[in-house]
């Protein structure tokens, strides 16, 4: 007999509960489960166990024999904490990830996130704090970005000087290094063979700045996301 299985047998008989009863209070069709749970033929899936000690006037950490404790309830609706995966020598553990869109041919007139400009979503690292993706057309800031690369965007209305910037130009987007100095804006290719683009006085009203790049995905499924 397992330590879930004797412990629930154990607490049952103290409150006098049948195995009929705690069936049916737990949704299950006939005290044959509870039988075979009792007995360690089966174990029960874990929102089963907290349904099971929330029955028999206990924790769920009492029930897997993490506490003695048989009168500790304070725990009934928490989840049953998962182990730990252990991480082999010499492998680095995947970071946490966040879905975010990738923005197609940019709507006349609509906001850049508008769910006509999305074509899909992905999931990138969310150290990167991204909030969409542009799919990088041509080589003018190659070779740190290349052609048909899918860019990670970080919203804000600011950037500075040097940085890569998404910039709105009458609704198309483009990436290039941002560099202001007084009433004239200049968004530098990184690939010389490009020239930059140099906007000046009332010109700047038609820039609008959508973020900072923040990472690449690069042929994907077949390379993984690059921090920039």
């Amino acid at each position: 007999m397992d330590v879930t299985g004797e412990r629930i047998r154990k607490r049952r008989t103290a409150l006098n509960i049948s195995q009929a009863e705690l069936a049916e209070q737990v949704g299950y069709k006939n005290k044959t489960t509870i039988t075979k749970i009792e007995s360690g033929k089966i174990s029960p899936p874990r929102s089963k166990v907290v349904e099971i000690a929330k029955a028999l006037q206990t924790s769920p950490a009492y029930l897997m024999g993490w506490t003695d404790d048989p009168s500790a309830q304070r725990d009934n609706t928490k989840p049953i904490p998962q182990p730990k995966p252990t991480i082999p020598k010499g492998f680095i553990p995947l970071p946490d990830t966040k879905s975010v869109p990738v923005i197609g041919n940019i709507a006349c007139g609509t906001p850049i996130l508008a769910q006509e400009n999305i074509e899909r979503y992905i999931s990138v690292s969310s150290l990167w704090k991204a909030d969409f993706a542009l799919v990088c057309k041509g080589d003018s800031m190659s070779p740190t970005i290349q052609d048909g690369d899918l860019v990670c965007i970080r919203s804000q209305p600011n950037v500075e000087n040097g940085q890569i910037a998404a910039v709105l130009i009458d609704d198309e987007a483009t990436l290039k290094h941002f560099y202001r100095k007084g009433d004239t804006v200049i968004l530098h290719p990184e690939n010389p063979r490009f020239a930059p683009m140099t906007y000046t006085k009332e010109e700047i009203n038609d820039l609008h700045i959508e973020g900072v790049a923040v990472g690449i995905c690069r042929g994907l499924p077949e390379y993984g996301p690059e921090a920039i």
